[in-house]
């Protein structure tokens, strides 16, 4: 069994924020021709962590950016894993959408806060992913029209 280590525990961050990290990453490449790196976002409770990027790939009409988990102190499984953001530009009037990319679920019962077919993603993390493709949106004077496919090697 694992001990607590001694003094406080180191903090980490969530699937989601690393998602995010990446996400924004990935469309301001797009954008800008540029990936950030480290990249910076905005969490709910109003902190700015900034994540080293592992993976920065473009093609025609994509990007993709990714980060290593780190869950700090906390036992969660998904520590150390890769975080993959890929960014499609979608069809004009689209809108953002989301996709589950390898090692990430599609949702095949209803229960959930979201509809059967829809790719695994909480919607709080979606919810900042949608904030961060909106404000970067905005900032260069283009619609938020993208696909996001999240993937995490190795993931279940």
């Amino acid at each position: 069994m694992a001990r607590k280590p001694d003094g406080p525990l180191r903090k980490g961050w969530t699937t989601g924020a690393c998602a995010t990290a990446a996400t924004r990453a990935a469309w301001q490449a797009i954008l800008s021709g540029d990936f950030p790196d480290p990249v910076t976002i905005t969490l709910p409770r109003g902190e700015t962590p900034s994540f080293s990027l592992v993976k920065a790939e473009t093609g025609e009409g994509w990007a993709r950016a990714s980060v290593i988990k780190d869950a700090g102190d906390d036992p969660d499984v998904t520590h150390g894993a890769e975080i993959i953001a890929t960014i499609r530009r979608a069809k004009p009037g689209n809108g953002i959408t989301f996709h589950a990319g390898d090692g990430v679920g599609t949702i095949t019962k209803p229960g959930l806060p979201l509809p059967p077919g829809e790719a695994a993603i909480n919607p709080k993390p979606r919810e900042m992913m949608v904030g961060q493709i909106t404000e970067l949106a905005k900032k260069f004077g283009v619609a938020p029209d993208v696909e996001i496919e999240i993937s995490i090697p190795g993931g279940q």
